[in-house]
């Protein structure tokens, strides 16, 4: 089954953005979810868990810091595949100038709707795309 990125919603929040191309909630039969994260220059998530998924992270283009449980932060960059097991701490921080772009699967899918319950979150129909401002 094939997606047009410009048909699919785009979640936005103050650090970045996210399209969720496979889901459970959007697909038909599909178990896991796949989408595309970009996360602005100088900004990153705080640190949250998937109770009942476990993630990889691809990085598609761009470097920053990643924390996975207790390990501390390591640096990643375009080329680099992270595994987060279910119920495990972890966070990500572009530390470069250009947008940190990751491809993130969930196994099983599903855990993309607890998103929606941050202060920050917002849902952009599809077509419409995020307007980032500049600071300072």
């Amino acid at each position: 089954m094939y997606r047009d990125p410009n048909a699919v919603a785009t979640m936005v929040f103050d650090w970045g953005s996210i399209k969720w191309h496979v889901s459970p909630d959007t697909v038909d039969g599909a178990s896991s979810t796949l989408g595309e994260v970009v996360i602005n220059p100088n900004k990153g998530h705080d640190r949250h868990e998937h109770p009942e998924s476990d993630e990889i992270l691809y990085v598609v283009d761009g470097e920053g810091r990643q924390t996975v449980g207790d390990s501390g932060e390591f640096a990643i960059k375009a080329g680099d595949a992270v595994w987060i097991p279910r119920g495990t701490l972890h966070s990500t921080y572009n530390t470069g100038w250009r947008p940190l772009r990751l491809v993130a699967t969930y196994t099983p899918g599903g855990a993309e709707a607890a998103l929606r319950g941050l202060p920050d979150f917002a849902e952009l129909a599809p077509g419409e795309f995020p307007t980032w401002k500049q600071e300072g």
